[in-house]
């Protein structure tokens, strides 16, 4: 089985109404009843740090393939959703889908979990062995932080993600494990300084999986 995480990111606009934005949350975390769905959280962002925009909300699922992935994008209420509740109050919405390099057990992520998302986008021609290198060291991360439960990366195959081509997600029992992985940061710079001069930009996203989350 190969699990395909699939992460969008969205900007809601200022000033929008807290009644729309529930609405919205509520009607997302609804899709996680659809069939072709292994995992599905959505919920406001914890921090951001991007250099393109400042991202409030996330979306993170799974899937046991591409086609389940399809299925899932294609299906009405997916459609409807986006359509009436999502688009609307949006400023800025980014996708970015990648086939996990292993599969991560549990795939369903209980309430409360934290989630550290990164993407990173690679100057012009980089080559592939390179790519590898950086991937390898993102899966290191695990070895150098002890409070990461689980991590996936991969090369991103969405059209919608802005020129970021490398994805990982880190997952941490609950916010308070993620937090006290941030005193490491030397490690992680460590690892990055190997790959700098590849990388173009990062964002870097954290999120708690609500405790309200079907």
């Amino acid at each position: 089985m190969s699990t395909i995480e699939h992460v969008v990111l969205v900007k809601v606009k200022d000033n929008t109404d807290q009644g729309k934005v529930n609405m919205m949350l509520d009607n997302l975390n609804d899709l996680a009843s659809l069939e072709p769905v292994v995992h599905l959280t959505a919920g406001p962002v914890l921090r951001t740090k991007s250099p393109i925009s400042s991202f409030t909300h996330m979306l993170h699922s799974r899937y046991k393939s591409k086609e389940d992935l399809n299925a899932y994008a294609v299906h009405p209420d997916h459609q409807r959703v986006v359509k009436e509740n999502l688009v609307p109050i949006c400023d800025d919405i980014m996708a970015v889908d990648w086939v996990a390099d292993n599969d991560p057990t549990p795939l369903s992520l209980p309430p409360s979990s934290a989630i550290k998302v990164t993407f990173l986008k690679l100057k012009e021609n980089v080559p592939n062995e390179v790519q590898g290198e950086i991937l390898g060291e993102i899966k290191g991360i695990k070895e150098g932080i002890s409070g990461v439960k689980q991590i996936t990366c991969g090369e991103n195959f969405s059209a919608r993600a802005k020129g970021f081509s490398l994805a990982s997600v880190a997952v941490f029992a609950g916010v308070e494990e993620m937090e006290a992985a941030v005193g490491k940061e030397e490690y992680v710079n460590l690892q990055k300084q190997n790959v700098r001069d590849s990388v173009d930009g990062v964002i870097v996203v954290d999120y708690a999986v609500p405790t309200s989350s079907p």
